[in-house]
């Protein structure tokens, strides 16, 4: 009888295991669209970016297909949990509250963030005094939104949108006086613009941890330890064989 039962159990964990591995054939990544130079469509409608070129490279590293769904920030973990796609790759940011709730693979990215207005601003340096009174843009529910709730929320007007291009469309209407973003977003959409002239004020920032965390990486569902393993592995792969540089590169040049 117990070697019948342990055939039984092997044979459920085995088939379990089988289950398991039929998931990695194809893999729904949850996306937050536009988020220039992340990931964001053309103007053929085609998407593309940082994280879309690189999840893509990981995939075919790994051996299985990819799909992209689009999901707004405010619901991006919530759509993970409910399991609407099976990973989180959209620029997410690695910190302890986040971890909390999903397993993250390692670092693919580590940008700052920055501060961002147009050249007339007469502000060298953020500080509560500096910018008291002044309207702030934010993306809703980011780190960015965090730390300038927390530092700067009793002395300025803060607005925070659904996507960056929202604030954006405020900034070049001169609606907000100055917005906090990550640095490549930021550059793309503000430094890189034909419309007006846009500054970096101050210094690019990465501390405090608690706010800016450890970089970018892949969210999964707590459980899914194998897949993520395997996405890191590919990760690995991509920057010792020259492929992670080359999508770097077309990305954000020799910065």
């Amino acid at each position: 009888m117990k070697k019948l039962l342990t055939v039984s159990l092997l044979g459920v964990a085995i088939a379990a295991g089988t289950a398991q591995a039929r998931d990695y054939d194809h893999v729904r990544f949850g996306v937050d669209v536009p988020y220039e130079p992340m990931e964001y469509r053309t103007p053929e409608g085609e998407l593309t970016g940082f994280d879309i070129e690189l999840g893509n490279a990981m995939c075919e590293e790994i051996g299985i297909t990819c799909e992209w769904i689009e999901q707004e920030w405010d619901g991006i973990i919530p759509g993970l949990l409910s399991r609407k796609y099976d990973a989180i790759m959209s620029s997410m940011t690695i910190n302890d509250e986040r971890r909390q709730t999903v397993l993250f693979s390692d670092p693919y990215i580590t940008p700052p963030s920055a501060w961002f207005a147009p050249e007339t601003l007469d502000v060298e340096e953020p500080s509560t005094e500096a910018l008291d009174g002044m309207s702030i843009g934010v993306q809703r529910g980011t780190l960015q939104d965090n730390y300038v709730t927390d530092m700067y929320g009793d002395v300025a007007d803060i607005s925070r949108y659904s996507t960056a291009d929202d604030m954006v469309l405020d900034m070049e209407a001169e609606r907000l006086d100055i917005v906090f973003l990550d640095f490549p977003v930021g550059k793309s959409t503000l430094l890189d613009s034909e419309e007006r002239q846009y500054k970096v004020v101050g210094e690019r920032i990465t501390e405090p941890k608690e706010y800016f965390g450890d970089g970018f990486g892949i969210a999964f569902r707590p459980r899914d330890e194998a897949l993520a393993e395997r996405f890191n592995e590919a990760l690995a792969t991509l920057k010792e064989d020259g492929t992670y540089d080359e999508i770097y590169a077309r990305y954000f040049g020799g910065e």
